[in-house]
């Protein structure tokens, strides 16, 4: 399952997210401050931030700007802040959806559940090439068996080359499936997140991401390792 990294600053509410999101099967990291937020994203695989406006250090708006900027990650704000401003703030620092306390679990884990689906997070299938497995149930890329990081669209970019070998597909198509139809940024975004996967990818593997000149990408199994 995905992992969801939890960033608030009382302890009890922290400590109760985390006790439904575990329930649900998902992986659970947890920050006390927007500081430790952004050292967890840094060394560890996450999928789903959510997050509480008012934390020391670094406040949910300032780290949800940041994470914007360095991630391709849903996040959710929860505060105890219920005023329109808050939340036209909220937004405009790139939040993808807000929820006020005191809440309801239920609905929390509703919301969390609709941005994964929004995001396109498959959880439910695994493909192996060679020495490389990339499963879509942990949301990981292993190379002889040792793990390696991928942000969130890498990760589903490679996985959905990786699902479909020798298919060639257009920038077009990639961003469709990934990004979505109303993705506003250049098809170039695709060849910058190919480039970074190549990059960590740099090892001997049984494929290779092709450029196809005119077309598009296509991920070629060359041998077993």
């Amino acid at each position: 399952m995905a992992a969801i990294l939890v960033a608030d600053d009382d302890l009890f509410i922290r400590e109760l997210i985390a006790i439904y999101l575990k329930k649900e099967g998902y992986t659970v990291f947890e920050a006390n401050d927007g500081v430790e937020a952004t050292n967890i994203l840094s060394q560890r695989t996450v999928h789903l931030c959510i997050i509480d406006v008012m934390m020391p250090n670094k406040n949910g708006w300032e780290l949800c700007k940041e994470i914007r900027e360095l991630y391709d990650l849903p996040i959710l704000m929860v505060t105890a802040k219920g005023e329109s401003e808050d939340k036209v703030k909220g937004f405009q620092q790139g939040t993808d959806d807000y929820i006020v306390k005191p809440f309801d679990t239920h609905e929390l884990i509703m919301r969390v559940k609709a941005l994964l689906r929004r995001y396109k997070i498959n959880t439910a299938n695994k493909v192996t090439i060679g020495n490389v497995v990339i499963d879509a149930n942990s949301m990981e890329v292993t190379i002889n068996h040792e793990p390696i990081i991928f942000p969130l669209k890498e990760f589903q970019l490679l996985f959905k080359l990786a699902s479909h070998p020798g298919q060639v597909f257009s920038r077009d198509q990639l961003i469709e499936e990934i990004w979505g139809s109303d993705f506003e940024g250049f098809d170039r975004t695709v060849d910058s997140h190919i480039k970074k996967i190549r990059k960590k990818l740099n090892q001997q593997m049984a494929f290779d991401i092709l450029t196809i000149r005119g077309l598009g990408y296509r991920l070629e199994v060359i041998k077993d390792v």
